[in-house]
């Protein structure tokens, strides 16, 4: 309204808030409008005064202001609002007043109170009056247990107020968090008083926990709105196994033969569990009697007669009974006592229990003093759960407070009739002095038991009257007696019920003198009284969780552990027995949805406390109580607001309804019933929807709709007549039966809100400015009337539709699980409907602005409930599902159905059972409708710029853009049922679905089949769903999510045809025209357009105004299912689709369990994929995961089989085929067996190594169908080295072996290890045996041949017998072929070394981006560097053009990253050489004689890779080859020495230069290990050497080496000092020479370790040059022994390995330059070193 009243702010201020005051409802009552500056945002009003909040939060209070300090003694009254100054600067948003007392509460959450402080009301301490108003503060102490330790003090946190109300005597405050705090005087505080008054405000702890949402304050009790606890999933706790004193088992298991004996009997020796002590028993027996009219008397004059342990407790009964328990109902007379001195009896058997503990303890006379009644009682009742009853015994005639007996007898029985109605065993009324006067309060049960049932013992009378060890004895009888009730858990409802309630049994006799007694209400009720128990326990189940929770856990832990002296019945076991017959009541909410949070809830309880003599706590008695309790008759009836008068109370629930109780001596409660005790509905007149509520002194004002939307004003209570010249009389005025309308309310305006207090009532109301506060009045008024109905709808005719017996046989499953669901819809609709009635109540309560409208600001949860709400109508009237349920309505309902008729509202009374109903199901549809109007309606109070008025006009968009989706719905829905009904009856069974659709068919021959024969009929039907093709008696269904439709071309044809194309066919449908045609395309292509969009997006297209689109997509997501033969039948595809063939990514399900995820191309599996594919044995499948092509493994991939094998490689056309390891065995560590090399057609065959670990075997060589074939290598774990020829899988031909202590044979072999035939046998000193062998090795030989024994004069002829190995065994060039081919095949070339360059970039830049995408999905799979290493890849360099310095260096870096990543071809084929090499050469295969091997495989792997290389830059030179210089390069040649220009390594391509560096890193530990086993002797040799010499000192070793003495260093430098040389200095000369030169062990390839030996050189030159300090030039004679003494110091340990790798692999262009003689040094160092002789 910002907007709308800036022109004019001060004129439309004065039609808004404007405050009318009255007093009574006659109809000469005029209000006065109080006259103020400022709109009224609030009023409250107190006995004698009021207090107003103006707009900008001032205050102003009227009336007599008693408080205020003013020279005149007597009061001060003012008729015209006051201004409180003393809140001046504070911005106030709520005011509340009580009896003599008011309070502020300011925009901060602060409270300022003011007024009368008697009783500590105003939470001020010291002061009688409080005359301005002050701070004052609400703060919770913090536990200081949870404070920090350095605080002295408990930590404070000042608590934010929402929400104040006020008593006579106290003040309640509700916090932010929704906590109760309360200050003041008398039980209505809510907690234990230590101190009276209690000024400083206190948290109601009893609410602790709950969500509070109002307060409330009578003149002596309090009232709390609190919303139903939220029930959270929380696992179920088993019951304690152990005893919480003695840790003791609670429950025994006794094994017998043939059973078990399961005992609870435990009774703990250390006495009763903790909390339950016997002391704590009789304290609260104690405090229990001192509230019961045993404890009391009946008047507060009586004191207790019984004064010391010997004096017997007297029976009621002059007859001797026998022991048993009788139920006092409440409607019964008591019974006089048989003499004055009787007049005391036990209340109840504990009580007399309890009782007569505290005598056994006490031996001396108690003597009590007289509790008045007005005192706070200590008979606290824990929980609304428990039956509230109590048994009256033994109160006198004489002592009773009503003016005669009679009386009493007619006031009871006139309630009679209505208690045992309402709940059971309610405590009857005693006595009613006046208004004012106290009511003795009525014993209740244990405070801390909430499952007590009150029980009175009969007590055996006799000659001796019984001692208080009888009511003991009793009292435990009783008790077990309820043990035996516990134990039986067989026991049904009513037996379990007569035991507690004996139907038959009597009340409590009477005395002669006393006349006639009362019929016995137990006896009178029978069946009806267990009926209303079953009610009762109802409502104990619809109670709120939190309760039931609490008393579980309270009846589980109260076991009394004296035997025979135990606890009441669990709730547990009532509710175990009672399942039965108590249908349970859902004990939740429904479940909040994320929208629901921003509207009210309504799902509420009532809790109250405080005085309660005129039943104004709800609870059916006149207790009072000082803690809060639940009011569960008003648990399920979703009340919205609360209020209380002095006296009485009021509910106002969100259907409109007003519940009143309390004093009705004036009909305040707006009801004639009786009693009033207990919530009743106030009598209104039908369809009077009451929405605001207010309670005075003696009357009570409500707020309500009437026929037109402007409210009205109803009230009940006491008529107030002013008479001339004096005050207003309470005598002399009536009172109302029934609320009345007051005449003048039309006058008023809008009346936003009603206030009440004293005798006086209040309105504010608005005038109707430009209509939007009418506007606003009718949205809510019109959603109120909404609510109400839907309501009816939903009490009336769907729960006892639910509840029908012949529901389900009448509409069978499917029908009904559609009613379940609709009418589910329909309470959702309902709840939303109710919430926001309550939040729009609100908001003309409050702000009336739109900012507060939640349709406009959670539009969308209303829409989605009400799409599906419709979608459920539609689909249960497409069933058929209404014609169905009018069967059962008229069982139900009748024939005439009048309850749905009247319900409807339908004036045509002809009009069928069915179309009735679904017009009472369209209700909230219809509703539906008024959203858009009324918010257009206030839209056009705003101006057409403002935001408001876009922010409606768009709300009111999206509810009129619904609202035709829904009618379009409906004619769908309609249109469909109508079909149905026409179509053939065989067919629609299989056809018909609830969510299916009619769009159109051709059953005029609009549309036929091309090619179809002269006498077939095709029937074509488009669905929401599916096209479904008919013919005579079968039908075929083409899912439309998975159809694609074209129009064929008419210029060559003349048809005007439509191709359709499914997953399985392709057949051309023929329109009759061109139109036709053209309506067919549409149609279909919407329908698929819809299918393929989710519920969602519909409804988010429809709000945002999108129609579909003119075409579907040709790609899309669908599932399919295939039925023709072949691979996919039955199988089901569910993934992407082009043009009616899966492409792209998807999933295939098989019947028979195969499964394949991956992606697919022109419907087939391409691409990465997974495969599942079970097998015979149960839980065990085998698993595919890799490459395909055109639906076969094909590529690389990785297959697990159910056997445990694992198979890691190249496949083709499902076989293994390419480049592969197979590991056998179930767990990879520990397989039996590993093959890796070449495969053809799922065969080995080509090259492979094969580990067979369990005989410790290795094979390296050729195979052929899965068999050793060709020549080959073995060597086993015992040393063994064998290669020769293999054929069949056997070592048969030409071989050689050897064994570990170099005996060799070369000969024939026909087995593995089997010798035979002619060969030579040398031992290992060098004699040998030439002949004829069989038998196998190891075993025992049988030779036939010569023996040699060579001698040092043979022949240099006959010497040459030095044996070469590797001659039998397989080329390196030939090795691993398959893994090499693979690689150019990856780069586009099917024969190595040949094919396009640019399409292996081409194809490398396809893989880099196909293998990044991939991982896109698991980034955890590549670290950030190997990202950046990709993103560099991806960047392809100059590969075209001369090669120059510049450019063979990024050539050089380009390999490194390649080499760096196997997402790259190169780095890929590395990845595999590397397994390959450790495959051969780790475990069985380190073995010295496959050195010469493993280094020229390392060599074939530099040629092989070098030529990729070369293919990939083509321009690179071959081989030692030199890289042509530029210019400028060529002039600074030439301008440099030509000794220089000698050494250029660089410029010559070598292999070994590009690649050594990224492959010899990865290979080093294997071929390391090789070395070091080759050449162990010999490095055993001079290690020896080097641990000898290195014992010298320096100089010693110098001159033993024979250095020079010029050479040797006169100083060195430790630690940064120079230090002599001594004779004793030792590891001091060329220690840096010797630090770098040990370096050597670190590097890998041989140009690094040349590196070092030249760093090394550099060192010693340095060194000796600082020595002569002259030029010097080396020669051999004089740097060979200083070289020597480096080598000795730096003590390498292997360092024959390091040179044998270094000669091995050395570059071969930089053999016969300065690092080649370098080496040559260090090699010459380690034999000189090997052949020393030192003496």
């Amino acid at each position: 309204m910002d907007n709308q009243k800036s022109s004019g702010e001060e004129e439309s201020s004065r039609e808004r808030g404007l405050l009318h005051t009255w007093k009574g409802y006659s109809c000469s009552v005029t209000p006065e409008k109080v006259l103020l500056s400022r709109p009224v945002l609030q009023a409250a009003l107190g006995n004698r005064h009021g207090v107003l909040l103006v707009e900008g939060g001032q205050v102003y209070s009227f009336g007599e202001l008693s408080w205020k300090q003013t020279q005149a003694p007597s009061s001060v009254v003012t008729s015209e609002p006051v201004l409180e100054a003393g809140l001046s600067g504070q911005r106030v948003v709520a005011v509340a007043a009580g009896g003599f007392h008011s309070g502020a509460l300011t925009e901060d959450g602060g409270v300022h109170m003011w007024g009368d402080n008697a009783h500590g009301q105003c939470g001020l301490s010291g002061l009688a009056t409080v005359p301005n108003p002050t701070p004052v503060g609400v703060v919770d102490q913090l536990d200081p247990a949870s404070a920090l330790p350095s605080a002295c003090a408990s930590p404070q946190v000042v608590v934010t107020v929402v929400e104040l109300a006020c008593g006579e005597q106290h003040t309640m405050a509700l916090s932010a968090r929704h906590e109760v705090w309360a200050w003041g005087s008398g039980p209505q505080l809510g907690y234990p008083v230590g101190t009276i008054p209690a000024w400083r405000p206190q948290r109601v702890d009893r609410l602790a926990g709950r969500h509070v949402l109002q307060v409330a304050c009578g003149a002596f009790h309090s009232m709390a709105l609190v919303r139903c606890p939220v029930p959270t999933p929380e696992p179920r706790r088993p019951p304690p196994d152990k005893c919480g004193q003695c840790n003791q088992l609670l429950y025994t298991m006794t094994d017998k033969e043939d059973h078990v004996i399961i005992s609870d009997s435990h009774h703990c020796p250390l006495g009763v569990e903790v909390g339950v002590g016997l002391g704590e028993v009789a304290g609260e027996i104690r405090r229990s009697s001192e509230g019961s009219p045993g404890g009391k008397g009946g008047s507060p004059g009586q004191q207790k007669v019984k004064s010391s342990p010997s004096e017997p407790l007297l029976s009621t009964h002059s007859h001797p009974r026998p022991l048993s328990s009788s139920f006092t109902a409440p409607g019964s007379s008591p019974a006089p006592a048989a003499s004055p001195s009787q007049d005391q009896a036990a209340p109840s058997s504990l009580d007399s229990a309890e009782e007569a503990c505290k005598e056994l303890e006490e031996p001396e006379a108690s003597e009590h003093t007289n509790n008045s009644v007005d005192q706070d009682p200590s008979t606290i009742q824990e929980d609304g759960s428990r039956t509230q009853g109590g048994a009256v015994l033994g109160t006198g005639a004489k002592n009773s407070p009503y003016p005669d007996e009679q009386a009493v007898k007619d006031y009871l029985k006139r309630l009679s009739d209505h208690t045992l109605s309402e709940q059971t065993a309610k405590s009857p009324q005693l006595a009613q002095h006046s208004q004012t006067d106290a009511i003795a309060d009525v014993f209740t049960p244990d405070p801390d038991d909430e499952t007590t049932t009150s029980i009175v013992m009969a007590m055996p009378a006799g000659g001796p009257v019984g001692s208080a060890l009888n009511s003991l004895v009793a009292s435990c009888a009783s008790v077990v007696g309820e043990r035996v009730a516990l134990t039986c858990e067989a026991l049904s409802l009513r037996k379990v019920m007569n035991y507690y309630y004996p139907v038959s049994s009597s009340s409590s006799s009477s005395s002669p003198a006393s006349g006639p007694r009362a019929p016995p209400e137990g006896g009178r009720e029978g069946p009806v009284g267990l009926a209303r128990l079953e009610e009762s326990l109802q409502g104990k189940k619809s109670s709120s969780l939190g309760d039931i929770r609490e008393e579980e856990a309270e009846g589980l832990s109260r076991r009394l552990s004296l035997p025979g002296l135990l606890s009441q019945v669990s709730p547990r076991l009532l509710r175990r027995c009672s399942r039965s017959r108590v249908k349970a009541a859902p004990l939740t909410p429904p479940v909040v949805t994320e929208g629901d949070s921003l509207l009210p809830s309504l799902q509420t309880e009532v809790w109250s406390w405080g005085r309660g003599q005129e039943g104004q706590l709800g609870y059916g008695d006149f207790q009072t109580r000082s803690q809060p309790l639940c009011i569960k008759s008003l648990s399920s009836k979703e009340v919205v607001r609360i209020a209380a008068g002095a006296h009485h109370s009021l509910a106002l629930t969100a259907q409109s309804q007003v519940f009143s109780w309390g004093s009705n001596s004036s009909g305040q409660l707006g009801h004639m019933e009786s009693p009033s005790t207990i919530p009743r509905l106030a009598k209104l007149s039908e369809g009077i929807r009451v929405w605001d509520v207010a309670a005075g002194q003696q009357h009570t004002l409500l707020l309500a709709d009437g026929d037109c939307f402007q409210p009205i004003l109803y009230y009940s209570g006491q008529q107030i007549r002013e008479g001339p010249g004096q005050t207003s009389k309470e005598g002399s005025g009536g009172y109302t039966q029934q609320p009345v309308l007051l005449p003048f309310c039309m006058n008023l305006g809008y009346v936003s809100s009603v206030f009440a207090g004293g005798q006086m009532c209040a309105a504010v109301a608005d005038k109707n400015v430009m209509g939007f506060i009418a506007s606003l009045h009718e949205l809510a008024a019109a959603e109120r009337r909404c609510y109400c109905k839907l309501t009816s709808v939903k009490i009336h005719v769907l729960q006892p539709l639910l509840k029908a017996e012949n529901l389900c046989s009448s509409l069978g499953p499917i029908s009904t699980g559609l009613l379940q669901t609709l009418i589910g819809r329909f309470h959702r609709v309902c709840q939303l409907t109710g919430q926001n009635s309550a939040s729009l109540t609100s908001l003309l309560r409050r702000s009336r602005d739109i900012k507060g409208l939640v349709i406009l600001e959670n539009a969308q949860v209303f829409m989605d409930a009400y799409t599906e709400y419709a979608t459920a109508v539609g689909n249960f009237l497409v069933i058929g599902g209404f014609q169905a349920l009018a069967k059962p309505c008229q069982d139900l309902f009748g024939k005439g159905c009048e309850v749905v008729q009247r319900l409807v509202e339908s004036a045509d009374e002809s009009a069928p059972l069915p179309d009735l109903l679904l017009s009472l199901l369209h209700l909230p549809i219809k509703h539906l409708q008024e959203y858009g109007r009324l918010l257009l309606k206030l839209a056009t109070c705003y101006e057409v710029s403002s935001p408001d008025y876009q922010k409606l006009q768009d709300g009111c968009s999206k509810f009129e853009s619904l609202v035709l989706h829904l009618k379009r719905k409906r004619k769908e829905a309609d249109y469909t049922l109508h079909f149905w009904k026409s179509f053939p009856g065989k067919m629609t069974d299989s056809l018909r679905k609830a969510s299916r659709r009619l769009v159109c068919e051709s059953s005029n021959k609009a549309l036929t089949l091309q090619n179809a024969g002269r006498f077939s009929v095709n029937w074509f039907i488009l669905f929401n769903d599916a096209l479904v093709h008919a013919q005579f008696s079968t039908h075929h269904v083409f899912p439309l999510t998975t159809l694609w439709v074209e129009p064929i071309s008419e210029e060559n044809t003349g048809l005007f045809g439509l191709k359709v194309i499914t997953p399985e066919e392709t057949f051309t449908l023929l329109a009759s025209s061109s139109m036709e045609k053209a309506k067919w395309l549409r149609s279909i292509h919407q329908a698929v357009e819809q299918a393929l969009s989710s519920v969602g997006s519909e409804v988010a297209s429809l709000a945002a105004g999108g129609g579909p689109r003119a075409d579907p997509p040709i790609s899309r997501t669908a599932s399919y299912k295939f039925y023709k033969d072949g691979r996919l039948k039955d199988a089901t595809y569910e993934g992407r689709w082009v043009a009616g063939k899966p492409h792209g990514r998807g999933m295939v399900k098989w019947p028979d369990g195969r499964v394949y995820t991956g992606t697919f191309k022109n419907g087939l599996e391409d691409g990465f994929g997974e495969y599942i594919a079970p097998t015979k044995s149960p839980n065990k499948s085998d698993h595919y995961q890799g490459n395909w092509k055109e639906g076969k493994m094909h590529g690389f991939g990785t297959y697990r089989y159910a056997t445990g094998e694992v198979y890691e490689g190249c496949f083709q056309d499902n076989m293994r085929h390419g480049h592969g390891m197979l590991r056998s065995g179930k767990l990879n560590s520990s397989s039996p067996s590993v093959f890796i090399g070449q495969w053809v057609n799922d065969r080995k065959c080509g090259y492979g190594v094969f580990d067979d670990i369990t005989r410790g075997e290795k094979y390296m060589g050729t195979w052929q169908d899965d068999q050793r074939q060709g020549h080959g290598v073995i060597v086993t774990q015992f040393g063994l080295y064998y290669e020769g020829a293999f054929s069949n899988n056997k070592m048969m031909g030409t071989g050689v072996l050897l064994s570990e202590d170099d005996t060799t044979f070369e000969g024939e072999f026909s087995e593995d290890w089997t010798l035979s035939g002619k060969g030579i046998l040398t031992m290992p000193n060098g004699d040998y045996i030439e002949g004829s062998f069989s038998g196998v090795w190891g075993t025992g030989l049988k030779i036939s041949g010569c023996y040699y024994k060579p001698n040092l004069y043979d022949s240099d002829k006959d010497k040459s017998r030095t044996l070469k190995l590797g001659g039998l065994a397989v080329s390196s060039e030939e090795k691993w072929l398959a893994v090499f081919e693979e690689c150019w095949r990856r780069l586009g070339s099917d024969t190595v070394g040949q094919g396009e360059t640019s399409r292996a970039w081409d194809n490398i830049a396809i893989a880099l981006t196909t293998n990044r995408q991939r991982h896109r999905d698991s980034p955890e799979l590549l670290s950030r560097s190997h990202h950046k290493t990709l993103e560099s890849l991806e960047i392809i360099p100059q590969h075209e053009g001369p090669v120059t310095m510049e450019k063979y260096d990024t050539i050089r870096h380009y390999l490194i990253k390649a080499c760096d990543t196997p997402l790259h071809p190169l780095g890929r084929l590395l990845e595999m050489l590397v397994a390959v090499y450790r495959m051969t050469y780790v475990g069985v295969g380190a073995n010295r004689r496959l050195l010469p091997q493993a280094v020229n495989e390392i060599k074939s792997y530099l040629s092989r890779i070098f030529q990729i290389v070369r293919f990939l830059f083509p321009d690179l030179p071959e081989e030692g080859g030199l890289i042509p210089e530029t210019a400028d390069a060529q002039q600074e040649r030439d301008s440099i020495s030509s000794d220089a220009q000698l050494d250029a390594p660089r410029r010559v391509v070598s292999s070994s230069a590009l690649l050594l560096p990224v492959l010899l890193p990865r290979l080093y530990p294997p071929l390391f290990t090789l070395y070091a086993l080759d050449k162990e002797k010999e490095e055993d040799v001079y290690w020896e050497c080097v641990l000898r010499l290195n014992k010298q000192p320096d100089l010693a070793l110098l001159a033993f080496l024979g250095v020079q003495q010029k050479f040797w260093p006169v100083s060195v430098t430790v630690q940064g000092e120079k230090q002599q040389v001594v004779i004793s200095t030792k590891d001091a000369c060329f220690a840096t020479a010797v630090e770098t030169l040990q370096q050597i062990s670190t590097t890998f390839t041989p140009s690094d370790k040349l590196q070092v030996i030249q760093l090394t050189f550099e060192e010693i030159t340095q060194e000796v040059l600082a020595l002569l300090k002259e030029d010097f030039l080396w020669s051999m004679d004089d740097l060979f022994p200083v070289f020597l003494y480096v080598v000795l110091r730096a003590r390498i340990r292997n360092l024959g390995s390091e040179v044998n790798l270094i000669e091995d692999l050395m570059d071969p262009c930089v053999q016969h330059g300065e690092h080649g003689i370098m080496f040559t040094t260090l090699k010459a160092s380690y034999y000189q070193i090997q052949h020393e002789k030192i003496t």
